[in-house]
């Protein structure tokens, strides 16, 4: 963990595929506490441009105020990554590269009052871009987005399964979907802790024997379903093939996932952009963290990186 409170997975591997140059322009998706941007500043120096987008406007503040003394050009935009191909049309210069941790920074997961976290009670939020504690009814009028709370509270039987099991893969859906609309029937589920405690008892004597938590699935499921996470990643996906229009000629793009849901999409759409001569695969079946890094860092086990280079084709 370094002073930002959030060490960055696949430090070596994103910078070494990545080849920065100096007077480089370069994209940070997800900027979270600056630590892949700080150390991608000194690789293209005063001369090099970075741009930084997060959701979060205090991580994004942090990141900024963290590569500034750096002394190169630096931008912070509060966006989700998928608004990205459409800000960098009149972006000049066009950046060489891209990365997208796709990770939630350590500083949501360990703030109880963020809502990511089922070990320690706090409210059930979960959105990356946290507002004002509005009631559900206030926050749709408002086009505020849904808390986790609100999707537990409102949500059918049905469809809380089926979103656990689609976007959490966890084999109990059905019966946890159940357990939780049980619950919501005698009071409502307000907290993290309340939540976790109604999936563990949904898994029974089967929670002694998982791996992890059983209110992992649930709560990633939820965490992704209330960010857009995927529909986002899907969007600046698509945007890949059309590159030139907002990407320098030749540009790298590195995308880092932390669950099979993520990585699925992002080799799918590497892979057409390989087949079709518009990309060079520079990480065939992707990177993983060394054991030294997993050992150190927990949070990189689950981490892949994988990186192509788009070629003059692309359009």
């Amino acid at each position: 963990m370094d002073a930002a409170g959030h060490e960055p997975v696949l430090m070596d591997e994103v910078l070494r595929t990545l080849a920065l140059q100096s007077g480089e322009s370069v994209v940070d998706c997800t900027a979270g506490r600056g630590g892949h941007a700080a150390q991608m500043a000194q690789r293209i120096g005063p001369d090099g441009h970075l741009i930084l987008v997060d959701l979060d406007p205090e991580n994004l503040q942090f990141a900024t105020e963290r590569v500034a003394p750096t002394g190169l050009g630096v931008v912070g935009w509060q966006h989700s990554f998928s608004e990205v191909p459409r800000a960098l049309r009149n972006f000049d210069p066009k950046p060489n590269a891209l990365l997208a941790d796709l990770g939630v920074a350590s500083t949501h997961l360990d703030r109880p009052e963020r809502g990511f976290s089922f070990r320690e009670e706090g409210p059930l939020d979960m959105r990356l871009a946290a507002g004002e504690s509005l009631t559900p009814t206030t926050r749709a009028a408002s086009g505020e987005p849904a808390t986790a709370g609100d999707l537990v509270a409102v949500l059918p039987e049905r469809e809380l399964a089926d979103l656990i099991k689609t976007w959490g893969e966890d084999p109990f859906a059905r019966r946890i979907a159940r357990a939780i609309v049980e619950a919501r029937e005698v009071e409502p589920i307000r907290t993290t802790t309340a939540l976790a405690e109604i999936v563990r008892r949904a898994y029974g004597a089967r929670a002694r024997d998982s791996r992890m938590h059983p209110a992992t699935r649930t709560f990633m499921a939820l965490r992704i379903a209330v960010n857009d996470e995927l529909g986002a990643l899907e969007r600046l996906l698509d945007a890949l093939p059309r590159a030139s229009d907002w990407l320098a000629p030749e540009a790298r793009v590195a995308m880092i996932s932390f669950h099979s849901l993520e990585d699925r999409l992002i080799k799918r759409a590497f892979a057409s952009l390989v087949r079709s001569g518009q990309a060079v695969d520079l990480t065939r079946g992707g990177l993983v963290a060394s054991e030294e890094e997993a050992k150190r860092n927990p949070r990189a086990r689950s981490a892949r990186l994988r990186v192509v280079q788009l070629t003059e084709s692309t359009s």
